[in-house]
């Protein structure tokens, strides 16, 4: 069983308001809880009542552990989020909110099925250079069994792998409401090696939801033990383009001449924005920044900045359903729910029923991706396997 601590109600009963975005009074006017009640336990002005926390735990659909279990700390200085400034901060708090019970949860998971944690590279260095990021992302790579030189056919498939986990985020008001980030993209923790690690992302579509991911694993890589790094973000994206198209072959196959027509078939092959394609290729300097401007004027006039062409198909996780459906049966959510002490719609969320589909594979012990010829990425063509070496760390 979840293991039952030491927990506050009252700041449980405060995660569950952040959880489902709900105000005080929205609660007492779904369980008949008067709202001064919740405002004095979330406060700690009076102790809980356990008749009291069950019509809220009924009128949310909530278990009742929820309230006493203990989640295990996220440091906030240590999670990252990748979201526009514009992003509200009611929301943020609500993302963190999901976010940190998703990382109960997938714990919770990944510990009992005894499924290996990331053996992730990663630096504790004051100063990352553009060279040591190429060099961490060739190494992290070679972490998850991935061909050194060659289009990452799927993403999430990788990571899962890997031993790290992908939920999507998804923030619903009301049933059958449209799910929105609120500008917000992903978030990740990872505490270093031997501890498992989660990404969380809010689904797109299938390119930038790929850099979304990369993104990610940039951070956990870069600043799992360098928090407060300078440009943190800039340095995960750095990382990102370097993982999804390897330095070798961006010198290879972008060239100063390319069209935007031969960057959208560049597209197809590695799942890569339009954009962010003419980004690596002004990172590795196969063009200049007079070039860089010029393509990025014929985006805007070509009404491609906010809808490229070329559909890069999203991808779906699968290693949370897989590990709850092994652990709870091919219907889950309802006693994988009570058993986690989570709401089971949150379940829902997290550990999605993935589609019935050929290309859809449990995640298994790690085998590398290693392309025989290349095929473009939104097919997402398996590769073959070789074996791989452990985790390493940047020497300086």
């Amino acid at each position: 069983m979840t293991s039952v601590l030491a927990a506050s109600p009252g700041e449980r009963l405060r995660t569950l308001r952040e959880l489902m975005g709900l105000t005080q009074a929205q609660v007492s006017s779904m369980s008949g809880v008067a709202s001064s009640w919740i405002s004095d336990v979330e406060n700690g002005y009076r102790d809980h009542d356990d008749t009291k926390l069950d019509l809220i735990a009924k009128a949310t659909e909530t278990p009742i552990g929820f309230f006493y279990v203990q989640p295990k700390a996220v440091p906030l200085d240590s999670l990252r989020f990748r979201k526009l400034a514009s992003a509200k901060r009611t929301v943020t708090k609500r993302v963190h909110a999901l976010y940190s019970e998703s990382y109960r949860v997938s714990d919770d998971l990944i510990t009992s099925e005894r499924y290996p944690t990331p053996p992730l590279p990663f630096t504790d260095a004051d100063e990352v250079t553009n060279e040591e990021i190429e060099h961490l992302a060739d190494q992290t790579r070679i972490a998850l069994r991935l061909a050194p030189d060659k289009p990452i056919p799927h993403v999430t498939r990788a990571l899962e792998r890997g031993g790290i986990a992908v939920a999507p985020m998804v923030l619903t008001d009301q049933p059958g409401d449209e799910p929105s980030g609120n500008d917000h993209f992903g978030v990740s923790y990872w505490s270093g090696l031997g501890d498992t690690a989660l990404i969380g992302y809010f689904p797109t579509s299938g390119d930038r939801d790929r850099f979304t991911l990369a993104h990610e694993l940039g951070h956990l890589v870069l600043h799992t033990f360098r928090p407060r790094a300078r440009d943190a973000e800039g340095e995960a994206n750095r990382f990102a383009s370097a993982l999804l198209m390897p330095r070798e072959r961006a010198e290879e196959d972008l060239s100063p001449r390319m069209t935007l027509t031969e960057y959208a078939r560049m597209k197809a092959t590695w799942g890569i924005s339009i954009q962010a394609l003419i980004m690596r290729a002004a990172a590795v300097g196969r063009i200049d920044e007079t070039r860089k401007r010029s393509l990025y004027v014929q985006l805007s006039q070509r009404n491609w900045r906010k809808q490229e062409p070329v559909e890069v198909g999203q991808e779906t996780p699968l290693l949370l359903w897989t590990l709850l459906e092994r652990r709870f049966g091919p219907k889950p959510y309802v006693p994988g729910a009570d058993h986690l002490a989570i709401p089971p719609a949150v379940l829902r969320s997290i550990a999605p029923t993935p589609k019935a589909s050929a290309n859809q594979r449990p995640p298994r012990s790690p085998q590398r991706d290693n392309a025989a010829g290349e095929s473009k990425v939104v097919q997402f063509k398996r590769r073959g396997d070789s074996p791989s070496s452990g985790p390493t760390r940047l020497a300086r």
